[in-house]
């Protein structure tokens, strides 16, 4: 397959957005995770639509229909009825989403290109956006090499499980990631997710060692995360990281939660500006605390 042909299952593009890297950024989320997160307010974008046409009654406007593929039931997706509800996320009971687009690096070429003089850059996020690599590689490559863009910078939102090869595979054209701390001790983080994080901790030390680390995101849930209670071990390793990567305290809250988390305390200011105080006895420099809890 050319480059430029290559696809992606996108489940969103967000034309401009001022956080998710640095900049006015094109923010592309790709569908699908290889993280079952307890805690997530994306949860529609973990798995793949299995087309069991659950949603279809649902749909006010008949955007969603059933169709036959090579003699099976599919969910298809009439965009230009759809009004954006999103009741078919709500009522999906395989957190997945049918809204979803195959879309080519050349068609987000051109979707780039339209709006690439009030852009800062390209940030592919998820779902986890680098089980799609070959595409995202694809994708900056081709943005790198275009005289017309190749002024936007590449960043990747990931929860850092990707193995270092496939890092060292996408580094050449890759501007900045941005990595998800979600718990420091391996059980915890088992828990939370359905994986270690032994590969989480790796890639942070390793783009780190590349200078392609951006920003290190914590998420801190009291009494069910441990990163206050290990902030010790937390603020060590975090300090030993370049003073040019970002450190990002996340309040965790109920917005797109589904499940036993909507049961957990939300995270306030007093919390968050309590575990910053803790965390900053280690890490000595300024860090990004939520701008608004709701």
């Amino acid at each position: 397959m050319k480059p430029l042909e290559r696809t992606a299952k996108v489940s969103r593009i967000l034309n401009f957005s001022c956080v998710d890297g640095p900049g006015n950024r094109m923010v592309i989320f790709l569908q699908g995770c290889n993280f079952n997160c307890i805690s997530c307010h994306n949860p529609h974008t973990i798995n793949h639509c299995n087309h069991c046409g659950d949603c279809v009654p649902h749909c006010p406007t008949g955007a969603l229909q059933i169709t036959k593929d090579t003699n099976e039931n599919k969910v298809t997706w009439v965009s230009s009825l759809c009004t954006q509800c999103d009741l078919c996320l709500d009522v999906c009971p395989h957190q997945s989403n049918p809204k979803i687009s195959e879309i080519s690096v050349s068609d987000l070429l051109a979707l780039i290109r339209k709006h690439h003089f009030f852009l800062s850059g390209i940030t592919v996020s998820g779902g986890e956006a680098t089980l799609q690599l070959p595409f995202i590689i694809a994708l900056f490559s081709a943005i790198k090499a275009d005289a017309e863009l190749s002024h936007l910078t590449c960043f990747i939102d990931s929860n850092g499980e990707l193995t270092l090869t496939g890092w060292d595979k996408v580094a050449p054209w890759l501007d900045g990631a941005m990595i998800d701390l979600k718990s420091w001790q391996s059980e915890t983080h088992q828990w939370l997710v359905g994986r270690n994080n032994h590969r989480v901790l790796a890639s942070i030390k390793h783009l780190a060692d590349l200078g392609k680390l951006h920003e290190v995101r914590l998420l801190h849930i009291p009494g069910k995360s441990d990163l206050d209670i290990e902030v010790a071990a937390v603020g060590k390793f975090l300090a030993g990281l370049p003073e040019s990567v970002n450190i990002r305290l996340n309040a965790f809250q109920h917005h797109g939660v589904v499940g036993e988390a909507l049961e957990w305390s939300k995270c306030s200011k007093s919390d968050i500006e309590y575990f910053h105080s803790l965390l900053y006895q280690y890490v000595r420099r300024p860090m990004s605390l939520p701008g608004v809890y709701s």
